[in-house]
């Protein structure tokens, strides 16, 4: 059906803003108007391999500007942009590319060995688009990228057109099992992105960014991968306001090179994964007192890991003019909730302003009570995706009809304040069940971080013949400390009931998170357990 359409709003943009920048990624500068031109070429070339309309097409990338280009391209042909976790080995890539049916791969170089080892067990896909990154040769077996993007001279339209109706699929990170692709409808996804930047109608109209499209907009820097929602997503909104996104170049993440292209491009928004990009900048900040310009900041965005109070305090301190916002979403809930922190006040870590979509509910469907104590579960209204790709039985436990509304479920567990403000506990996936008490990790996990020693910490449950589980810390300290386990526990005791402090606490090299912030808790609860002397 006719609705926003992201392939149709970024075309006009180019219309408009030929010569404005698009896409920087080092020395690597991309106007409007040569996005739009190499996208076109990207979509000739994906319709040219005989695909039909809302095929799937895999990313395998790191961050660059091939990512949002060949994105742009697919859905300028009317095609379904798949996310790949470039972490993923060779089972997980072989079960995401076959579950989602991708006809076609867009690669770095960097993978070519480890897809050739599988390439004779993808039968779906019928293509490879090959970016040079230095890596080695193009392989007989694909197609060089540059080729394609420079093939068409014209726009690119699928015979099928392209609407509202078109998706983004968004695979979860599979911490509660293996990844489900998340459907996205893109007129869903643009309304949600850009509720806040106000007065989008339900209708597409594309005129209204004829006219909002009169100067270049903001500069958006995704610190974190493209692979991942939070940073996609705000790539998505950038580029619809007529800005331009900035990737880094380095593949491992560098504090200096964050520090350098906020002040050499004048970044204005920025999207990270909370503590464990923001504590590396505000030790920087510290100890490197006036070295970086951060003065164009306005908004710094975090999603998926919370983001401590003295963190945000700390670096609110070097910038009191920035928002720091927190984003209580998921890769099938967004706009759970929210936080916003500025110079005048650090907002309280985990705590987020209910929303008018949000609603925390029991498990037989009653509202929790403000400031009753209860926890529920939260659920989101309105937009949201149209389910799991290929699973309905899922996408029945997570989206159902509630008073003739439909709302969506991720199995995240809250407490509703007094105030009416959301107390956010974590997913009950992992949720610890101690002595007939449930405990919920992230809720430890922050009053641990606060010890000064701590660099990063998670909760498990181990099993346990007295508690059933005891809960188990396992953190990471700061260079230079040492494990005081005692101190830690009474750290805890200080900010929590007792029966939610660890009764052991175990030091590790590194918690080892993910680029999303996101960690593995069944490695790390067999790690606990291994070195207690129990099976997990």
């Amino acid at each position: 059906m006719p609705g926003w359409n992201f392939a149709d709003v970024w075309e006009v943009i180019a219309e408009q803003l030929p010569d404005a920048p698009a896409q920087v990624h080092g020395e690597r500068r991309y106007t409007w108007s040569e996005m739009d031109t190499r996208a076109n070429g990207i979509a000739k070339w994906l319709i040219g391999l005989g695909v039909e309309k809302q095929d799937k097409v895999a990313h395998y990338l790191y961050n660059g500007p091939e990512y949002l280009e060949s994105l742009f391209g697919m859905w300028k042909a009317g095609l379904v942009p798949v996310n790949t976790n470039y972490r993923y080995q060779d089972n997980e890539l072989l079960y995401l590319w076959d579950n989602a049916d991708a006809v076609a791969v867009v690669f770095h170089g960097a993978f070519t060995e480890r897809i050739e080892n599988l390439r004779d067990r993808t039968p779906k896909v019928k293509a490879w688009l090959w970016v040079d990154d230095g890596s080695g040769p193009c392989p007989d077996w694909a197609h060089p990228y540059e080729d394609a993007a420079k093939s068409a001279s014209e726009r690119t339209v699928a015979p099928w057109g392209r609407d509202g109706d078109d998706l983004y699929m968004l695979y979860t990170g599979g911490t509660t099992g293996m990844p489900k692709g998340v459907m996205w409808r893109q007129d869903d996804l643009f309304m949600i992105l850009h509720q806040m930047a106000g007065a989008f109608p339900e209708t597409a109209d594309l005129d209204i960014i004829r006219g909002r499209a009169t100067l270049p907009g903001p500069v958006g820097l995704p610190v974190c991968p493209l692979m991942h929602g939070t940073g996609a997503l705000i790539s998505f909104q950038v580029l619809s306001s007529a800005g331009c996104v900035v990737t880094l170049t380095q593949r491992n993440f560098s504090i200096e090179e964050m520090l350098d292209t906020i002040q050499r491009e004048k970044v204005n928004m920025m999207a990270l994964v909370g503590d464990a990009f923001a504590k590396p900048w505000l030790r920087a900040m510290d100890e490197n007192p006036g070295r970086w310009d951060i003065s164009s900041l306005f908004a710094v965005v975090s999603s998926g890991v919370m983001f401590s109070n003295e963190t945000k305090k700390g670096l609110l301190g070097h910038h009191p003019a920035m928002m720091i916002m927190d984003g209580f979403s998921s890769s099938e809930a967004l706009g759970m909730g929210s936080s916003v922190s500025t110079g005048g006040s650090a907002a309280e870590t985990a705590k987020f302003m209910v929303t008018d979509r949000t609603r925390v509910l029991t498990e037989d469907g009653r509202d929790i009570v403000a400031g009753s104590g209860e926890i529920g579960l939260l659920a989101v209204k309105g937009r949201n995706p149209l389910g799991y790709y290929k699973d309905d039985e899922k996408s029945a436990k997570t989206f159902k009809i509630i008073d003739g509304e439909r709302y969506c479920i991720p199995g995240d567990y809250a407490q509703v304040e007094a105030d009416g403000s959301l107390k956010v506990l974590g997913r009950g996936s992992v949720c610890i069940n101690t002595g007939g008490e449930k405990v919920f990790p992230e809720e430890v996990e922050e009053a641990i971080k606060t010890f000064p020693a701590v660099r990063d910490a998670v909760v498990v449950g181990v099993p346990d013949e007295k508690f059933g589980e005891a809960i188990t810390a396992v953190v990471e300290l700061a260079p230079g400390e040492t494990l005081d386990e005692a101190a830690i526990i009474t750290h805890v005791k200080g900010q929590l009931a007792h029966y939610k402090a660890p009764k052991r606490v175990l030091p590790v090299p590194t918690i080892g998170r993910a680029a999303n912030g996101k960690v593995d808790y069944k490695r790390l609860k067999e790690h606990a357990a291994g070195e207690l002397g129990v099976v997990a």
